[in-house]
């Protein structure tokens, strides 16, 4: 039955397997459904922020937190890959993909390369920070660019630096192993077929639970999907 549930699991399932998300119409075969059908299906899951299509071809662009395009987060593990969207999404690719790998990434997506390893569930390096500059109210009036900035830091006067530099205000800054264990139940569910998009009113208590407090984090109460 296509829906908004199995369709999000059927793509998830693809970029966890096989690290690219299947094609319109390998979906449409594979729930028998006409394109027709199947696109207006995906556009419905896009309406509730569930998956980003390509504007012009309705082929998924972006499910959170994978990519079909090229990012600054490389993840590796044995022979295959994965892109994620950003720090936050590249953690929590990491949980969902639930093996030893690593995320290769440029700090403040410039110059330094550093790489993230995960292995038997444990992070390292730990003494990384993640920079959140974009308002969550406003993180899906373009999300290609809010996760294109949610990026790493060695330290505050860095992502100073980095803000003055770029003309981007200064967010809200995270130590990496905090945005490690948010990531893990943000995306926790991802693989759920009965998976559901998180309301605004869920996704502040996942902020509230993990202290997220700062004013980039503030949401409008709204009966809406985040």
């Amino acid at each position: 039955m296509l829906n908004n549930s199995t369709l999000h699991f059927s793509i998830m399932k693809s970029f966890v397997e096989t690290g690219m998300a299947p094609k319109v119409e390998q979906l449409a075969t594979a729930f028998n459904c006409s394109t027709e059908e199947t696109i207006a299906a995906l556009k419905a899951l896009e309406d509730i922020h569930g998956v980003v299509l390509h504007p012009h071809s309705s082929e998924v662009w972006v499910m959170h937190p994978f990519s079909t395009a090229p990012t600054n987060f490389y993840i590796e593990s044995g022979e295959r890959s994965w892109w994620g969207n950003c720090a936050w999404c590249s953690l929590g690719a990491a949980f969902l993909l639930d093996r030893d790998l690593t995320i290769t990434t440029t700090l403040g997506a410039q110059s330094q390369q550093v790489i993230i390893e995960v292995k038997n569930g444990q992070l390292t390096p730990t003494n990384l920070y993640v920079h959140f500059p974009i308002p969550m109210q406003a993180a899906w009036d373009n999300v290609i660019y809010t996760c294109s900035t949610m990026l790493l830091f060695e330290s505050q006067v860095q992502i100073d630096k980095w803000c003055q530099r770029h003309q981007i205000n200064k967010g809200d800054v995270q130590p990496i192993e905090h945005v490690w264990e948010f990531a893990k139940v943000w995306y926790g569910n991802h693989l759920n077929p009965e998976w559901e998009k998180w309301s605004l009113a869920e996704a502040k208590t996942i902020f509230d639970r993990f202290n997220l407090t700062h004013d980039i984090w503030s949401l409008p109460c709204e009966n809406k999907q985040f």
